[in-house]
């Protein structure tokens, strides 16, 4: 009864295949579009987008590309901190060796510097699975930190061990510096973010994204309809390593300004990443959001509850909060594995027929 179906025909399959069948959710997702690109920008300030909206933002896009090799293809990863890290570098060596260049290219390129580096890493796919590819992706993880931290040429011989990004505009407006605004850094991940969005739901819905899935369903029967385990798999690790480096040099560039690898790329913003799409549910460009939206705010909701309300010591919060996220991630994978996207699919369902009870 929400939704209204009895206005909404479907004339041909191109009608029928659209991502968003019913009217009501095509004018919803306008309406949402209108909101972030034409309002949220004239009213946002220096906390919201550094606490809630550009982190929101950039770990989408990580959590989309890391959805697409574990949730869409089935291939297990633990190096997702590693290939963040990839991408943060290359950005990072590609501004200060090409200061004319725009950064949106810089981005791109570090993006495109991680796939290769994750289809290196992910060669291994093809011989093993499962628990042993989470092993070597987990290796990968750990060289590659080492990797930034042994070597000074990736940091420029820097003294302190740490990279620094150089400010770089767009359209005349700093969206890397001291100089940022919170606006100009919340619409550059913002378009990038619906880019990288609408490439990632044509793939899945096109002939890649059902040999992904037709490889994580069964890898031996794909091979015998004539589905190629090398370039599939190798093509998934390829498109989510671009996603994730996208999303590395964002984090570096644009959101901290500064990193250190240790700190900022390491086994634990793996396993951060790994909990937003199971939270969220795998297999699911939604829920990529929904898991990177539940691991932004949960934190700041508490820190305000805890700390700002309540007047609990700051580092007792810490702690509580972790036992609070730690607690939902079991809930939710007991109560529903299929994360926060099948709870909205559900829900969508019984609003198809509310108010009625059948």
């Amino acid at each position: 009864m929400i939704y209204r179906e009895a206005g909404d025909f479907k004339t041909s399959y191109a009608i029928d295949s659209q991502t968003f069948s019913i009217r009501f959710d095509r004018w919803a997702y306008y309406v949402l579009l209108v909101v972030a690109f034409g309002v949220i920008p004239f009213l946002i300030n220096d906390y919201w987008a550094n606490a809630v909206f550009v982190p929101f933002l950039i770990y989408s896009i990580a959590a989309i590309g890391l959805n697409i090799l574990v949730g869409y293809c089935g291939q297990v990863s633990l190096g997702t901190g590693g290939f963040m890290a990839v991408g943060a570098y290359a950005c990072y060596k590609l501004m200060t060796a090409f200061p004319e260049v725009s950064i949106l290219i810089h981005v791109l390129l570090a993006g495109g510097v991680t796939a290769g580096v994750g289809v290196l890493f992910g060669l291994p796919s093809l011989r093993i699975k499962g628990f042993y590819l989470a092993v070597a992706t987990l290796a990968a993880q750990f060289f590659l930190v080492w990797l930034f931290n042994k070597v000074p040429w990736f940091y420029n011989y820097s003294a302190t061990g740490q990279i620094s990004a150089p400010e770089r505009t767009v359209l005349g407006h700093a969206v890397t510096g001291p100089a940022t605004t919170a606006p100009a850094k919340y619409l550059f991940c913002l378009t990038i973010l619906f880019g990288l969005a609408w490439l990632a739901r044509n793939l899945t819905r096109g002939t890649v994204g059902r040999k992904w899935m037709a490889i994580r369903d069964m890898d031996i029967a794909a091979e015998i309809i004539g589905v190629n385990p090398l370039t599939t798999k190798l093509s998934a690790f390829a498109v989510s390593s671009f996603f994730v480096g996208v999303a590395g040099a964002l984090f570096f560039s644009v959101y901290l300004g500064a990193v250190e690898v240790t700190e900022a790329f390491g086994i634990q913003k793996s396993f951060l990443i790994l909990f937003m799409v199971i939270i969220g549910g795998l297999g699911s460009i939604f829920g990529s959001f929904a898991g990177a939206a539940f691991l932004v705010l949960l934190p700041v909701l508490l820190k305000n509850l805890l700390v700002g309300q309540l007047g609990w010591a700051t580092d007792l919060a810490a702690h509580i909060e972790l036992m609070i996220v730690g607690g939902l991630i079991v809930l939710f994978l007991i109560v529903e594995p299929h994360g926060l996207a099948q709870l909205w699919r559900v829900a969508k369902e019984k609003l198809r027929l509310w108010p009625f009870p059948h």
